[in-house]
């Protein structure tokens, strides 16, 4: 191992950078809507929601508290219930199943695959007279293999939700991520590719019940022509956060086109390094377009590299604080993951955020390579 001279100091993500990057554009739009008193549900929101539609190809978008709502609201509208089973991956965040714990319905966690994402094979062996849908975790802004996902759906009479929250643009083979179920939830936390000055979600359908249902449910039971026709509750979209969200969505392309090229440096950096696997590189693969929300790598001794790379300034990241959904026993879990279990000890987060220079990834890979006893 060779020590590099602390040269800088490279932040897992900026957290400042989300409001410093765009200080003029964000204090002229909350000048703009406070100036006309715009805060709940209105125009800049419902011109988020289009221009959020058009950008995914889908019928409707609807602006939410949060993506964890999101996912509840969608499973609620497509009728899970208790006694339900709903099928998704070990490697997500506890809101996915938890969205299903409060749908009324069972989260049954099963193994990953290679590529970190749900292993369709090991949904489709998990399917039980039980099973109501099948959530995939669209991670890290990689899109699953949904031709197999939609295959167990439709050969086992299934519904797909989609957990899409860190994957606004992925694609598999040319479709969105969040577009080939029934519904699918998209979060903006701050720490996304587009994110917000606080928590906010989307949720996007093409069933125009689906979306008259949630409509409902985000706004206290209120209909699309403001009779409380049902119950609801509370989970609007912040209007401003929504006139925020909007302008950046027109810049997103440039700002996909430049995680693209961190991850492409990622690769060009430490494809020769024997002791970590990386993510695909850009345009490895002809189905999938990844959008590098995160850039998730398996590392041989990862707690001793994460520690190493802490002492050279360069901040990391382990998903889900180190652990796995079925692994949160305290909820009830009980399943056996092997493989997730033993992915789990070495997957590790390297910095992906647009506030890295390109001379940040060389010093990360420089420590990276040090760390393993390779040459600069």
């Amino acid at each position: 191992m060779t020590t590099i001279m602390i040269s800088r100091t490279v932040p897992f993500f900026a957290y400042p950078h989300v409001f410093m990057s765009r200080e003029a554009e964000i204090l002229s739009a909350i000048r703009d809507v406070g100036h006309r008193g715009a805060f709940i549900l209105q125009e800049d929101l419902a011109r988020f929601e289009d221009n959020l539609a058009r950008f995914l190809g889908a019928k409707h978008a609807l602006g939410v508290g949060n993506a964890t709502d999101g996912l509840h609201f969608a499973l609620r509208a497509s009728g899970i219930s208790p006694g339900d089973e709903v099928i998704l991956s070990s490697h997500t965040m506890i809101a996915t199943a938890a969205a299903v714990h409060f749908a009324g319905a069972k989260p049954m966690p099963v193994e990953c695959g290679s590529d970190h994402l749900i292993d369709p094979a090991a949904a489709g062996a998990a399917v039980t007279s039980r099973t109501r849908a099948i959530m995939p975790t669209q991670l890290n802004g990689r899109t699953c293999d949904m031709d197999r996902i939609q295959g167990i759906a439709r050969d086992r009479g299934l519904l797909i939700i989609e957990d899409a929250a860190q994957a606004l643009g992925s694609q598999f083979k040319g479709r969105c991520a969040g577009t080939f179920g029934l519904a699918s939830a998209i979060s903006f936390y701050p720490a996304k590719v587009l994110g917000c000055l606080g928590d906010g979600g989307a949720v996007i359908t093409n069933d125009d019940t689906i979306h008259e249902r949630i409509y409902q449910m985000r706004d206290h039971g209120r209909s699309t022509n403001g009779e409380i026709v049902s119950w609801g509750l509370n989970s609007r979209l912040d209007n401003l956060q929504a006139a925020l969200l909007d302008f950046q969505l027109r810049k997103y392309s440039d700002v996909v086109r430049r995680r693209r090229s961190l991850a492409a440096l990622y690769t060009q950096r430490l494809k020769d390094v024997a002791e970590v696997v990386l993510p695909p590189p850009p345009d490895s693969d002809p189905d999938h377009f990844d959008i590098y929300q995160n850039y998730e790598i398996e590392a041989e001794r990862r707690d001793e590299l994460k520690q190493y790379l802490k002492g050279q300034g360069v901040g990391t990241l382990i998903q889900w604080g180190g652990q796995a959904v079925h692994q949160l026993k305290v909820l009830g879990f009980t399943q056996h993951l092997p493989h997730t279990d033993w992915l789990f000890t070495r997957l590790l987060m390297l910095p992906m955020n647009m506030s890295l220079s390109d001379d940040d990834v060389h010093y990360v890979c420089d420590n990276v390579r040090a760390f393993y006893g390779y040459s600069q």
